[in-house]
């Protein structure tokens, strides 16, 4: 008689409270598209303190890509305040945003965007070329990044060498490799087979157990539950926000699931 593998959650141990690391005040977003005026986002506000780790849902239209874009500095709010570790970077100009960028935030996408021609470590290393770092650094950098995500022996492989999920994982390095105060994934599984998905989660879990805010987008409503809270957008508001209680463990979901055969 088969018996179904029981996972154990999480077990959460209380922390002491961690100082925001975003603070987002009353934000409101205008789109005028013509002469018709669109209002993506109506007063939101909101706390991520460090060390958080926050999935966002919601249909489309209902605001949340657009707060993903202002929370990576990729477009502004037209009112409202939005402090990035104390900085109000919502009345910063498109060159220091750019700047904050490069310094701060660390991107994931569901498409991968890995260089065709280039290798896994050259990739890596790619968010660098805008630092003032030099080549040797630039290099042990990109080499650790590899390294945290279980590509150390992929280094030299070029993205047509690499499965989706290794990609992907050459992505979250990329993503890593400034040393971010935050990791930005937007569907980031979204072109991943179901244990790839729990892989890539894995590796967020175990990232954000080392101290690094996540915040994710995510259509999936498993995958969001790796999270420790859920945020739930409709028609530019946040309509819940939830802490996950009985969070799986990644690592222990993957020794649940088959290994998929090439």
């Amino acid at each position: 008689m088969n018996s179904t593998p029981v996972v154990k959650p999480i077990e959460e141990t209380p922390i002491p409270a961690a100082k925001n690391v975003i603070q987002i005040e009353d934000v409101h977003k205008y789109y005028n598209l013509g002469e018709t005026s669109v209002h993506a986002l109506r007063g939101v506000s909101l706390g991520i303190a460090r060390g958080e780790f926050v999935a966002i849902m919601g249909a489309s239209g209902s605001g949340k890509s657009t707060f993903m874009n202002i929370l990576g500095c990729l477009d502004k709010p037209s009112s409202g305040r939005y402090l990035l570790e104390d900085t109000d970077v919502s009345r910063h100009d498109k060159k220091a945003l750019a700047l904050i960028r490069n310094q701060k935030i660390g991107f994931v996408f569901q498409g991968f965007n890995l260089l065709a021609r280039t290798t896994a470590l050259e990739n890596t290393e790619l968010p660098t070329l805008y630092t003032r770092i030099d080549n040797d650094e630039r290099r042990r950098r990109a080499s650790e990044a590899l390294a945290m995500v279980g590509l150390a022996d992929r280094a030299h492989h070029f993205p047509s060498q690499m499965s989706g999920g290794q990609q992907q994982r050459v992505a979250v390095a990329r993503a890593l490799v400034n040393r971010p105060s935050i990791l930005l994934a937007d569907e980031p599984t979204g072109n991943l087979d179901s244990r790839t998905s729990v892989e890539i989660m894995e590796i967020f879990q175990n990232l954000n157990d080392k101290g690094l805010t996540i915040v994710l987008v995510t259509h999936e409503h498993d995958i969001a539950q790796f999270a420790k809270r859920v945020l739930i957008f409709r028609d530019g508001k946040i309509r819940k926000d939830d802490a996950v209680t009985n969070r799986p463990n990644a690592s222990e979901v993957l020794k649940t699931l088959p290994t998929l055969e090439d």
